[in-house]
């Protein structure tokens, strides 16, 4: 008889609160404080809700909310995986007009919040906020401390040109880059676990670069053809000029100091800097400079390599709009390019990145660059929506002539101030919100809910692990 599982943190759960947890249907269950967590085993997700008014802890992780020293105390069977994948409610303590569910995918620490808008009509897909996703959103979702966290958003949209999709990508910062070659492959596996797909399984992706063909490899990695690079200097965009490799390159002063670089297009612009030693560059200093040199009309991602052998690079990253970053893919096919067209390396290389390595080919010409390498589910959430934006203010008295009114209370956030209970209930900010959440809640039973947040999830795990193992579990 498994031993009661016992909450040990999260909001409302303190530490050594103990309360014991009640197996019922293959779930587990408990009540401490009046909320109530719901874990499903083995190895799927975990709901964290308020049984009052809502409120979710919108930093929660799953460690965070819920610890398991032994899968045996959830009920779940002996041989299965431990629980360590969460569905988590987060309610940003920003205004988010609809529930989105998203997944957080990353190909080789390079992470980003993947969500399926396939259902937007082209306009709603086309906007410059598509899903309520402006700029300012994005910042604070990808905010490690006050958000999910992540270095973009992925979108995956219906296809206008004749692809099977569209993907549009946005950088931490809220920009909107042409491409991201970890955040294809982030964006594959995604598509793969939606379809329970097999390996040999590949998508046309329509993005700002032009289509780009993933493909789903028997030993779990993703291969994608990533297009011919470019290297005129139009079209990367770089004023560098075409030098004696047949690419743009030149030597660039940063403050005093002079680097030797070349200059590729992989739908994005990318420069790239031989080094003898890559760590002992300071890339904090070195990599901002260059992203917004004048010689790179679209700001670029900067590249350091150190060549360690003919089929083997390392390299580090400065990618525009997003900073040091453990990985990029654009970046590995663009560093390959230089580097084999300034007779450094081999037409196909082993590339290692700070978060691992990527297997990159090309064959010199004018043939497309193929990237190989992993990505993979880290887990899988609903943003929840937030407080109303506060309306502006409305014109003084003094300048209407109408008699002062009282003056209004002064704005609070909810997410921080009310946590302990509503500070301001004749007048909460985020009183409509709550009411739709209310709403749902009340048309379905915690069954229901339990439910649609785990199906999707739990298939497309289940289709993973037999797509792998090669036989139904």
């Amino acid at each position: 008889m498994p031993q009661p599982l016992r909450a040990v943190s999260g909001q409302g759960a303190q530490q050594g609160d103990g309360v014991a947890v009640e197996q019922h249907q293959g779930q587990a269950g408990v009540l401490p404080q009046g909320q109530e967590i719901v874990v499903l085993p083995p190895h799927r997700s975990l709901q964290f809700l308020t049984a009052h008014h809502h409120n979710l802890h919108h930093r929660a992780v799953a460690d965070q909310v819920l610890h398991v020293t032994d899968a045996g105390e959830a009920g779940v069977e002996a041989g299965s995986p431990p629980l360590k994948e969460a569905l988590h409610r987060i309610r940003p303590s920003f205004h988010l007009g609809t529930v989105l569910r998203f997944s957080k995918i990353q190909g080789l620490g390079n992470d980003f919040l993947v969500i399926d808008g396939r259902h937007l009509t082209p306009d709603e897909a086309d906007g410059s906020a598509p899903l309520g996703l402006d700029g300012a959103t994005v910042q604070r979702l990808c905010d490690r401390r006050f958000g999910v966290g992540g270095d973009g958003v992925i979108l995956a949209l219906p296809p206008r040109e004749g692809g099977e999709l569209r993907m549009r990508i946005f950088n931490a910062d809220g920009t909107e880059p042409e491409m991201c070659g970890n955040g294809i492959r982030c964006l594959a596996r995604f598509l793969a676990d939606l379809e329970g797909a097999a390996p040999g399984r590949s998508w046309q992706v329509e993005t700002l670069a032009g289509r780009i063909v993933p493909e789903l490899r028997p030993e779990g990695l993703i291969r994608v053809d990533m297009g011919p690079p470019f290297l005129d200097p139009a079209t990367v965009p770089t004023t560098l000029p075409i030098g004696p490799a047949d690419l743009p390159q030149g030597e660039l002063e940063v403050e005093g100091q002079w680097l030797t670089v070349a200059a590729a297009g992989m739908g994005n612009p990318h420069v790239v800097v031989p080094v003898a030693d890559v760590a002992a560059v300071d890339l904090e200093h070195l990599g901002p400079l260059l992203e917004h040199h004048d010689a790179f009309p679209a700001r670029t991602n900067v590249h350091f390599v150190q060549v360690l052998a003919p089929d083997h690079l390392v390299m580090r990253v400065w990618e525009r709009g997003a900073g040091p970053t453990l990985a990029c893919g654009t970046g590995a096919c663009a560093t390959l390019v230089a580097c084999h067209r300034l007779g450094l390396s081999a037409g196909r290389a082993r590339i290692d990145l700070p978060g691992g390595p990527l297997e990159i080919e090309w064959d010199g010409a004018q043939g497309p660059v193929f990237m190989s390498g992993p990505a993979e589910v880290v887990f899988e959430g609903v943003l929840a929506p937030g407080p109303e934006p506060i309306a502006p203010a409305e014109p003084s008295p003094a300048a209407t002539g109408e008699p002062a009114a009282p003056a209004p209370a002064e704005a609070i956030d909810c997410a921080t101030a009310c946590v302990n209970g509503c500070l301001r209930p004749e007048a909460c900010p985020s009183a409509a919100a709550r009411a739709a959440v209310a709403a749902l809640l009340e048309e379905r039973s915690l069954d229901e809910l339990v439910t649609i947040a785990s199906d999707s999830f739990e298939s497309r795990t289940r289709a993973r692990f037999e797509r792998d193992a090669g036989f139904p579990l």
